[in-house]
């Protein structure tokens, strides 16, 4: 079955499913470090590329291959990598397209260890960074220097929600060269597709959304041409960030509800945003599905959906946010996202203590701001967590 000619949902279901001989219905766990050759010359084949097959797990797997050809058929590209976690998704890609003396322009509001490993261990390799308010494409346009090699976006931004146009930052880009980065964990391919605005790679953080659940750690890299798919696939292979199956098999099994997942969520976060934004004790909410959202018109053009993620400030700023976070009852109190359950979390104090005050506030993380993944309980449940939590500032 030809599933690239499958609607989406049917793809979350089918695509890059491997049967084995005994007719299973799910693609099994080839839980194994290697596997057996036929014959001295079948392992010769295989090394020079001669005859397509398994080695050796780091290099590749029937189980983890399912889950990176169900992810690239997700976003339209070309293949996809599998890796054991989000950043290790990020160090690879920075890994297999900077150099010494090249220089990155990543979006600013970028996940903190994303921003983190670049100022702390890139930097002691020659590579220099510019972290700037992508939603502004000027700010792009003014960054790039002679050796800017990566344009990385990350849209919604976390934790800010900010969005940046994928398609024109994209044009910006590529006229000096620059290969672009979107990590697309937010929104998922359900609800946006960057490689088909523009962008050449799409980075996934499978611990959220994708996977769903709470229980596995897992990235993935999904490339549009076949050029920075090879560089992107030896530099994991060589540096070992690869998935293992039994994590590749969650996986797999989590992302089959992906759209029902984030249909139910993003359905609840606009009316958790709507009870937000006439709440007393905030300042302003950030949800894409606002019209009050500075980006909500591009937020309609790129996106199908709003997705379950939602910003917003606290007009008692720090010692506010610490109260909301010691007195919500269901959400979890928990860094991460995009699980089943609600999560809430309090960015200056916890993710982002990290970074500087005034990389903080240049990134527009103020003391007060709150990020909440809206999960799939009740609404009014969710609501009425927030607003006794509220009540106690």
């Amino acid at each position: 079955m030809d599933t690239k000619k499958l609607g989406f949902n049917s793809k979350l279901v089918h695509a890059g499913d491997k049967h084995d001989e005994y007719g299973s219905a799910v693609t099994p766990i080839y839980q194994t470090s290697t596997f057996a050759f036929k014959s001295s010359q079948h392992g010769a084949d295989l090394f020079a590329g001669k005859e397509k097959g398994y080695i050796y797990t780091r290099i590749g797997n029937p189980t983890i291959e399912n889950l990176e050809d169900k992810l690239a058929e997700l976003e339209n590209g070309y293949r996809g990598i599998a890796l054991s976690s989000g950043m290790a998704a990020v160090s690879t890609a920075y890994m297999a397209l900077l150099s010494q003396g090249d220089h990155i322009i990543s979006t600013a509001a970028v996940y903190g260890p994303s921003r983190g490993v670049l100022e702390s261990h890139f930097t002691k390799f020659g590579v220099e960074c510019s972290f700037v308010e992508t939603s502004n494409i000027e700010n792009i346009e003014k960054a790039i220097q002679s050796n800017t090699k990566v344009l990385y976006l990350e849209t919604p931004a976390n934790p800010t929600i900010s969005l940046t146009d994928i398609e024109e930052a994209s044009k910006v880009a590529h006229k000096h060269g620059i290969v672009v980065i979107v990590d697309n964990t937010f929104s998922t391919p359900y609800l946006q597709k960057p490689l088909d605005l523009g962008a050449d790679v799409v980075l996934h953080s499978l611990t959220k959304f994708i996977n769903g659940h709470a229980d596995i750690v897992g990235g993935a890299l999904i490339a549009k041409e076949k050029e920075i798919y090879d560089k992107l696939r030896k530099t994991m292979t060589l540096m070992g960030g690869n998935m293992d199956p039994h994590q590749a098999y969650m996986v797999i099994r989590g992302v089959k509800t992906l759209s029902l997942r984030v249909e139910r969520s993003q359905q609840s976060a606009m009316k958790v945003a709507q009870f937000l934004e006439n709440h007393p004790k905030v300042s302003w909410v950030k949800y894409p599905g606002l019209e009050s959202h500075p980006q909500h018109a591009l937020a309609k053009k790129q996106m199908s959906g709003f997705g379950a993620m939602i910003s917003f400030e606290l007009k008692g700023g720090y010692d506010a946010g610490t109260i909301v976070m010691n007195n919500v009852h269901l959400a979890l109190l928990a860094v991460s996202l995009g699980g089943v359950e609600s999560l809430i979390q309090h960015p200056a104090s916890m993710p982002h203590a990290g970074v500087s005050k005034e990389g903080r506030e240049a990134a527009g993380i103020t003391n007060g701001l709150v990020r909440y993944s809206v999960g799939i309980e009740d609404v009014d449940d969710i609501i009425n967590d927030l607003k006794q939590a509220l009540d106690k500032i």
